[in-house]
């Protein structure tokens, strides 16, 4: 990995390459699980059931689904596990150790066992997945404006959509994202919920050649948030006028 690597924007780029870890087996932590299902249902709602990861790998992963609602007309998908051990900070970030990280899916979006035999339907799952583990893997960190591609160089997700990339931004769709971001354990530990924004190859372009403040206002116009379409709207695509 290479730290030294910088965009034109000033903001650092860092190149993993294998993973080096060996495979350590991981079990859930009741107590957090219990504390993050009541804090999900707290600010979001019900959880109604829970995807169990059946063998883990340095963190136990499991995701809470929230089912829509009349309010919140969508699935909303939460982590819970990623924060059982603290990701590697850089210093005057420590408070910002430990993370959780969510998406929201459309209401008709498969959710079956059958249906996530195929990647259309399950890309959004294997993001939420392996972006948890990630920071274990590569003793690094994930925070708010963190853009991730979806390979070097970027590829699609899957063949239902364009979508190659992965920016982290602070929850837009619950009420209060205030109070949702941080879940206190303890003096010593605060878990933070970040969500997961799809980008395009050319979004994820802007964003890492002028900042995420760049590329905000142009998603904000679009009304685009954490509520995944996989076919929306690339704000950063180049028109061409024939004449």
């Amino acid at each position: 990995m290479s730290k030294h690597e910088q965009s034109s924007s000033g903001y650092p780029i860092y190149r993993h390459g294998p993973r080096t870890k060996d495979f350590e087996l991981a079990a859930g932590d009741d107590e957090a699980i219990a504390r993050i299902e009541q804090h999900i249902e707290a600010h979001i709602g019900k959880v109604e059931f829970v995807y169990h990861e059946l063998i883990s790998d340095l963190v136990h992963i499991d995701i809470f689904v929230v089912a829509p609602t009349s309010e919140r007309n969508y699935y909303t998908l939460v982590t819970c596990g990623m924060s059982n051990l603290p990701m590697t900070v850089p210093e005057g970030a420590e408070s910002f150790k430990y993370a959780e990280l969510m998406i929201c899916l459309p209401p008709a979006w498969p959710l079956s066992e059958e249906a996530f035999k195929d990647e259309n339907h399950y890309w959004p799952i294997r993001c939420l997945k392996q972006l948890a583990r990630f920071p274990h893997e590569y003793d690094t960190w994930l925070f708010a404006e963190h853009s991730i591609p979806n390979g070097d160089p970027a590829e699609p997700y899957a063949s239902n959509t364009e979508l190659s990339g992965i920016m982290l931004t602070v929850p837009m769709t619950v009420e209060d994202p205030e109070s949702f971001f941080t879940l206190t354990f303890s003096e010593d530990k605060s878990v933070h919920f970040f969500s997961l924004l799809p980008l395009y190859k050319e979004e994820m372009e802007l964003k890492v050649s002028q900042g995420a403040e760049a590329l905000y206002p142009k998603l904000e116009k679009a009304g685009i948030n954490e509520i995944l379409n996989p076919t929306r709207k690339n704000v950063c695509k180049k028109k061409f006028w024939r004449f």
